[in-house]
C-alpha cells in the first residue's frame, strides 16, 4: 500500500509540474509561449529518460551505486570535440558545420570512443568491468586537460562559443535535433526492453549471471551500447547533466523497495524528469536566467553525492 501512494505521488507531481511549467505565467502571447514551452518540456522529458535510463543500467552492471556513465568520460570527448571544432574554425564554426552535423558527429564520437575502449579491454584478454571504468576515467581526464589547455589559448569572443557546450541549456532547441533524438531513444528503449529482464539477474554479481546461463559479455556489450548511445544523444542535446544520474538513480533505490528492473528505470525516469522540469522552473522564474540547470542539478546532486559517501562510509 506504501508503494502504490508513493507511484501514484511520483505521477501526480509529474503531472502537477508539467501543468504548471506549461501554464505559468504565460501572458497574453499563448501562441508564442506555449509551443517554446512545449519544446522545452519534450527535451528536459527525453533527457530525463536518457539519463535515468542509462544509469540505472550502468549501476546494475557496475553492481555501483555512486556511479554514472559520466566516469566513462562521455562528456569530456563532447566538450573536446567542440573545442577542437571552434579552435579550428573560430567564431565561423556553424557556418562551415550545421548545427545537425555537430549533432552527429558528436554522437557518432563518442560511440566510437566507446566502442574502442571496450575493443581495448574486453577484446583479447579477459579483464572485468571495472578495467573499462579505470580506462574511461584516465582517457576522460586526458581529454578534459587538453580541451581545457585548447580552450586557454583560444580567443576569448571564441571561447564563449565553447561555453554554451558546457552547460546545459534548454532555452536554444533545434526542433529537427529534438526529432531525430526522440527517434534515437525511442528505438533504444523498444530494443532495451527486450534485455531489462536479464539486469534483475546481473545485479546478482557477475559469477552467478554467469552460473544462471547468462552471456555475461554478451550482454555488457549490448548494455554498455545502449548506454553509450543514449548519454552521448542527450549531451550532444543540451549538454553534460554530471550528477543527474547518482540523484535521481539513489532518490529512486531510497523512496521504492522493488529492484525489478522493468519498473525501476521508468520510477527513475519519472524522478530525473521531475528533478529537471523543477530545475528548468527555478531557472526561469525564480533566478531569472542568471544561472542553468546543470549549476542547479549539479549543486544538489553534488551534495547528495557527498551525504551517500558519509553514509557508505558509516555502513562501513
Amino acid at each position: 500500500m506504501k508503494q502504490q501512494r508513493t507511484w501514484i505521488f511520483l505521477v501526480v507531481a509529474l503531472l502537477a509540474l508539467i501543468g504548471l511549467f506549461m501554464t505559468y505565467d504565460t501572458g497574453p502571447n499563448l501562441d508564442y509561449v506555449i509551443p517554446r514551452r512545449a519544446v522545452r518540456l519534450a527535451t528536459i522529458l527525453l533527457v530525463g529518460i536518457s539519463v535515468a535510463y542509462s544509469s540505472v543500467i550502468f549501476q546494475t552492471i557496475t553492481n555501483n551505486k555512486i556511479l554514472t556513465p559520466a566516469i566513462m568520460g562521455y562528456e569530456s570527448v563532447f566538450i573536446l570535440f567542440q573545442t577542437v571544432i571552434v579552435f579550428i574554425y573560430g567564431d565561423k564554426t556553424f557556418q562551415v558545420i550545421t548545427h545537425q552535423d555537430n549533432f552527429f558527429y558528436a554522437v557518432l564520437l563518442m560511440m566510437a570512443f566507446s566502442l574502442m575502449m571496450y575493443l581495448l579491454v574486453f577484446g583479447k584478454s579477459k579483464h572485468s568491468i571495472y578495467h573499462l571504468l579505470l580506462l574511461g576515467l584516465v582517457l576522460g581526464a586526458l581529454f578534459q586537460t587538453f580541451g581545457q589547455f585548447l580552450q586557454i589559448v583560444i580567443d576569448p569572443n571564441e571561447f564563449s562559443v565553447i561555453q554554451g557546450f558546457m552547460f546545459v541549456s534548454f532555452n536554444k532547441i533545434n526542433t529537427d535535433l529534438l526529432a531525430i533524438a526522440a527517434i534515437t531513444l525511442l528505438a533504444t528503449l523498444i530494443v532495451g526492453q527486450r534485455y531489462l529482464k536479464y539486469l534483475d539477474v546481473l545485479a546478482l554479481g557477475k559469477e552467478h549471471a554467469i552460473n544462471l546461463g547468462l552471456n555475461y559479455q554478451k550482454l555488457v556489450r549490448i548494455y554498455m551500447l545502449m548506454i553509450s548511445l543514449l548519454v552521448s544523444v542527450s549531451t550532444a542535446l543540451v549538454g553534460p547533466v554530471t550528477f543527474l544520474g547518482i540523484l535521481v538513480t539513489n532518490l529512486t533505490y531510497e523512496l521504492f523497495q522493488t529492484r525489478k528492473h522493468r519498473y525501476m528505470v521508468w520510477l527513475c525516469s519519472g524522478i530525473a524528469c521531475v528533478a529537471l522540469l523543477l530545475g528548468q522552473f527555478l531557472v526561469e522564474h525564480i533566478f531569472n536566467f542568471s544561472t542553468t540547470v546543470s549549476i542547479v542539478v549539479n549543486f544538489v546532486g553534488g551534495i547528495y553525492f557527498m551525504y551517500l559517501m558519509l553514509k557508505t562510509r558509516k555502513a562501513l
